[in-house]
């Protein structure tokens, strides 16, 4: 799966930009605040969901004109060759046409798939379990296109329950209707999460990789998660008296933390150095990407921002290696040619500039 062109129209800093590429890594490079990162990001549009910066559709508008955007590929995999394009006009949400007929968001990700690891992600670990639910929930969307539906099913039932419970509704027929589809769509969240986590360990087990393999649990922040759709709606309905004194849904998948353990040393991801945090974080990132190479018989597009910045030239080059023997075009940004002189002529480079307020993109050399 890869693109071999992209074109932006007044998205973000890109007032005009036209890429021609080939299935190769694309190795781009340029200063700090040039647009490089805004390239990946029309990249990671062909991926349902909000993109890699989870940002509205005003948000990607190109400032201060603000007359609305566009991202247009031509896509490549096992479905044949598809254009794919997005647009946003007057900042409205954006729409997607797939071969100039408008699609869905399920039907962009049967379609294709973009996986990435940006910096924001570096602090995964450490943080709040909020931020580890989008991470499963993407990891989990790449291998299941209807994991995003059964996701928006769930957390719009459960907002109209939470209404009920601040409002302090004790009406049970107002809340029976309500735990049915959350249990419903619940269950299959719960299910999804579980088996791409058995996938991830099973594509990490003998996988010859310099990266530290990552033992990956779903724990629960109360009790334990109901395993059926029957179990989970009859824990909702069991618990509406504590819900109602706290003013919201303390059970369902929404309550789910994923936790990560470095394997070889038996450590917590959560004690880990910066770098084995940033290792284990590239571990999973091209499990993921070999599971699905598996499994669609294509890798996914990889996205990959100032990766390079947080690994020694060893670690890089094996990275490097591990992206070239899977085959994937991985679209990997950087501020110099020096952090991508390992991949030689087995990438392609641009250079991303910024030239009167608006970044320009052009064909650049790897250096040797």
């Amino acid at each position: 799966m890869y693109l071999t062109s992209l074109t932006l129209s007044h998205f973000r800093s890109h007032k005009r930009a036209v890429v021609e590429v080939d299935h190769r890594p694309v190795a781009i490079w340029g200063p700090n605040g040039a647009g490089k990162t805004n390239l990946i990001e029309a990249v990671s549009l062909f991926s349902p969901g909000r993109g890699l910066r989870r940002a509205s559709a005003q948000e990607m508008a190109r400032r201060p004109e603000a007359l609305g955007w566009k991202v247009s590929g031509d896509l490549v995999g096992v479905n044949g060759a598809h254009e794919v394009s997005f647009v946003s006009e007057g900042g409205a949400a954006r729409q997607v046409r797939v071969d100039d007929k408008p699609a869905s968001q399920v039907a962009l990700g049967r379609l294709a798939r973009a996986i990435w690891l940006i910096p924001s992600m570096d602090r995964l670990w450490i943080e709040g379990a909020e931020g580890r639910r989008r991470f499963l929930d993407r990891l989990t969307l790449s291998f299941f296109p209807d994991h995003a539906q059964a996701s928006l099913d769930y957390e719009k039932a459960m907002r109209e329950r939470n209404r009920l419970l601040k409002d302090v509704v004790r009406d049970a027929n107002w809340y029976a209707a309500l735990e049915i589809q959350m249990a419903e769509a619940g269950a299959a969240i719960h299910l999804n999460r579980r088996a791409a986590v058995a996938r991830i360990a099973q594509a990490q087990a003998g996988a010859e990789t310099e990266f530290p393999t990552a033992i990956l649990e779903l724990v629960q922040s109360e009790g334990d998660m109901p395993q059926s759709m029957e179990d989970l709606r009859a824990a909702l309905s069991e618990s509406r008296s504590r819900d109602l004194q706290a003013g919201r849904t303390l059970i369902g998948p929404h309550r789910t933390d994923l936790l990560g353990t470095f394997a070889a040393k038996e450590v917590p991801a959560s004690e880990c150095s910066t770098g084995e945090q940033k290792a284990l974080l590239i571990s999973l990132i091209m499990a993921n990407a070999r599971a699905l190479a598996e499994d669609v018989g294509e890798p996914p597009i990889l996205l990959l921002d100032e990766v390079s910045a947080h690994l020694d030239a060893g670690r890089r080059a094996a990275l490097f290696d591990e992206i070239s023997a899977l085959g994937a075009q991985a679209w990997m940004t950087g501020t110099g040619p020096e952090m991508f002189a390992e991949l030689g002529d087995r990438a392609q480079a641009l250079g991303v500039t910024e030239e009167g307020a608006s970044s320009v993109v052009s064909k650049a050399a790897l250096s040797h």
